[in-house]
């Protein structure tokens, strides 16, 4: 197979940092090769020099054998390299055509737009992927899989030989997941060469020919995938062995009961669900995408106006319309959208911490005492294990991981014994994730009610003392957690729908 990308040597620095240090890298016709490396280990940094973002400080770049330099993301399409990253950048009010082919729309006399010739464009592309989507249907109407499908769609427009994939599988569920990599060997096979980025293990055996592993912005190595094992990928991105302990699950049948549901219903997204979590207890929540996990969660902390139902904190029945009256009452919320809901990325890790809880570091004449801060800040960066180079460091300049400890010590902070973390390793690396399911049990050790929502089965069954089964807005089953529960047990809950009423009156 013909070499399309060559990357060798390449160095980049930053101020203080030195981001990537001599990296190889090389793509091949018609393959996908997995770049993979823990949250700061160096991939986007070097995506983004492929892809024209930063100019390298060192190193050599060929694009089908020609040395190339480009200077911007439109250059870099005009070399043939399209990048889909892992926050889709569509515009959900314009239809799927308008999307692909925004500023470059075909004109008719007179600079008129060419509708016909615009939904035809692609309907074209979409033919060439074997994909049944209509140019006109509104992308915010699409389900996030469509979407993705479109930012292919709009990179393969350019007539991209290379695709960038960054964490494309992280909003997908297991169908979606199955149909988007129908579409990448759809790709193979016509030459085009994809560059993979994914946290999640178990695609490497199923989508990838070859792994490159980057540490601390260095190059590792490249391996056959089918002939490497996953145990040895995971040692060699962290640089150590990742080991699990089994779950413990503790007896808290004399423990009390924490947080108390009742009857909670909201519209069609919510419907009649009642459960209970105890103190010292991790209650997974498990379910398909639109099961309406997450629905219930923003429910129980005001976020979004419920139609009916009770909630009881430690007993006491408790009305909560806002998410202020949902922390006075002691309940946190980690959304599974950190940057928009749970962290001010352009904010430093001090102000973050201190968000939920200014009060207290406020004077009576309402000045901020930032020596408080700063002390406190600093005493959860290392309770938590942060890595930063200091509490002023901006939240965005951080990983995943860690920005999610961020989220976790604003929490702590505000003293909340009712904990809801809303998929808490989405986009995050094996090493840190070892690190939150630590964190997660240590905070239930402590007597904290924690109540995980996840799409991953395995992570649903790793952390859970009990796991809750939802769909289509239903709790349809609690199941108990360990090794005692098994990932078909769940799945048969999880697809539990309502008995549907034929015309003749049979149930089918």
């Amino acid at each position: 197979m013909n070499t399309i990308v060559e990357m060798t040597g390449i160095e980049k620095r930053f101020p203080g940092v030195h981001a990537l240090k001599n990296v190889q890298f090389d793509l091949r016709e018609g393959e996908v090769h997995a770049l993979m490396g823990e949250n700061g280990a160096g991939k986007s940094t070097l995506m983004k020099i492929l892809s024209g973002i930063y100019k390298r400080d060192g190193g050599a770049l060929r694009i089908n054998g020609d040395p190339a330099d480009p200077n911007s993301p439109r250059e870099a399409q005009d070399l043939g390299i399209g990048i889909i990253h892992q926050e889709l950048s569509l515009m959900n009010d314009l239809t799927a055509a308008q999307n692909i082919f925004i500023g470059r729309e075909p004109r008719r006399s007179f600079g008129r737009l060419d509708e016909a010739a615009l939904n035809q464009g692609a309907a074209d592309i979409f033919a060439t992927m074997n994909l049944n989507l209509d140019p006109r249907a509104i992308v915010g109407s699409l389900t996030i899989a469509k979407q993705q499908m479109i930012e292919i769609a709009k990179a393969l427009s350019y007539r991209s030989k290379v695709l960038v994939m960054d964490e494309p599988t992280a909003a997908l569920n297991e169908a979606e997941i199955a149909e988007l990599f129908v579409i990448i060997r759809q790709l193979k096979a016509e030459g085009v060469g994809i560059i993979y980025i994914s946290h999640k293990m178990d695609e490497l055996k199923r989508i990838a020919d070859r792994v490159t592993i980057m540490r601390d912005g260095e190059y590792v190595g490249t391996f056959e995938a089918a002939d490497t094992p996953i145990s040895t990928v995971i040692s060699l991105m962290v640089g150590r062995e990742v080991t699990e302990k089994p779950l413990h699950v503790p007896d808290t049948s004399g423990a009390e009961v924490a947080l108390e549901v009742t009857g909670l219903t909201r519209g069609r997204d919510i419907q009649d669900v009642s459960f209970s979590v105890k103190k010292g207890e991790i209650l997974g929540f498990a379910g398909l995408m639109g099961a309406g996990r997450t629905e219930v969660a923003r429910a129980i902390f005001g976020a979004d106006p419920r139609d009916s139902g009770e909630i009881r904190v430690h007993g006491h029945l408790c009305h909560i319309k806002t998410p202020s009256d949902a922390v006075a009452a002691g309940i946190g919320y980690l959304s599974e959208d950190r940057k928009h809901f749970g962290v001010a990325v352009g904010m430093d890790v001090r102000a973050n911490i201190a968000m939920a809880s200014l009060r207290r570091f406020t004077s009576r004449i309402g000045v901020l005492q930032e020596r408080m801060m700063r002390e406190v800040s600093v005493k959860y960066i290392n309770r938590l294990g942060i890595r930063t180079p200091s509490d002023q460091q901006e939240v965005r300049l951080l990983s995943g991981g860690n920005q999610q400890k961020v989220v976790i010590a604003k929490w702590l902070l505000r003293d909340c014994d009712i904990l809801f973390f809303d998929e808490p390793t989405r986009g995050i690396d094996v090493g840190a994730k070892s690190e939150i399911y630590k964190l997660l049990e240590d905070l239930a050790q402590q007597g904290r009610a924690i109540i995980v929502i996840s799409s991953e089965l395995p992570e649903v069954m790793r952390l859970s003392h009990r796991i809750a089964v939802m769909c289509e807005g239903r709790l349809t089953g609690i199941l108990p957690g360990g090794a005692t529960t098994t990932q078909e047990e769940i799945m048969q809950l999880a697809t539990q729908r309502h008995a549907v009423m034929a015309p003749t009156g049979a149930v089918q």
